[in-house]
């Protein structure tokens, strides 16, 4: 993190390390927290501090690590609530695990990357596993590619131009011209697929769910270890996903 990148104000500062908690659930140290936020460490002690006194940090004095407080784990189901990710989506992605015995997945778009929201395992021992909360890349993802190719014109434009090719499987696609125009037939077709583009051994497929003015709210997918789906199988998933997101873009609250 660049000096530039660091805020300046207080409510900023603030936020930064938040979030910085937030992304270490395990813990985190303040060494650490300053380091990754770039605020200085007597500043970034009495902010943290501060989020300790309104329940959204709590201190383990054990392991002096800072951890997400229970303040910020109810205010994430209340947002979650508010965008009915629970109460409405839960159900219908039980329902498709049920007929694909796969992980179903849920992801929004958040700047240059994708944010899971939700997630369903599958029956099967071995599967995919997901944190929603985490960040994904928008590249090497069925539901990153999903929402690049059904956001505004102006904005996947400005997407294409600015997100990271980073190499995260083996087959990430690393060329800016190939990713513009594998979101094209994502646009055309109405799906994207990755092939161990993400993570080795991993496929995946997903669709837009729509809200009524036909604009994007978030993406569904199916993904599934290549040992045990081709990717003709994931995209003979393609109808069951596409009704699923149908019910879903109708009983999702519009924002």
């Amino acid at each position: 993190m660049s000096t530039s990148e660091v805020p300046t104000d207080v409510v900023g500062r603030a936020i930064r390390l938040l979030v910085l908690v937030g992304e270490h659930p395990h813990g985190v140290t303040l060494s650490v927290l300053a380091r990754e936020s770039g605020v200085p460490v007597s500043t970034a002690h009495r902010l943290v501090n501060s989020l300790c006194r309104e329940g959204l940090v709590e201190f383990e004095a054990a392991d002096k690590r800072y951890r997400p407080g229970l303040r910020l784990f109810q205010l994430g189901q209340q947002a979650g609530q508010a965008y009915g990710f629970a109460g409405t989506a839960l159900p219908v992605m039980q329902r498709v695990t049920r007929q694909t015995e796969e992980a179903t997945l849920m992801s929004v778009l958040d700047g240059t990357r994708h944010l899971y929201v939700h997630y369903v395992d599958g029956p099967l021992p071995v599967g995919v596993r997901s944190e929603p909360g985490r960040h994904g890349p928008l590249h090497c993802t069925s539901m990153g590619k999903v929402l690049m190719a059904f956001a505004p014109d102006d904005v996947r434009a400005d997407l294409l131009d600015r997100v990271e090719l980073t190499p995260h499987g083996p087959n990430s696609i690393t060329d800016r011209d190939a990713l513009r125009e594998e979101v094209a037939r994502a646009a055309e077709r109405g799906y994207a697929t990755a092939d161990e583009e993400h993570h080795r051994g991993l496929r995946a497929v997903a669709v837009p769910i729509l809200r009524p003015d036909g604009s994007v709210f978030a993406a569904l997918s199916t993904a599934a270890p290549a040992f045990r789906r081709s990717m003709d199988d994931l995209v003979a998933m393609v109808p069951l996903l596409q009704a699923a997101a149908s019910e879903l873009g109708v009983r999702l609250p519009a924002r």
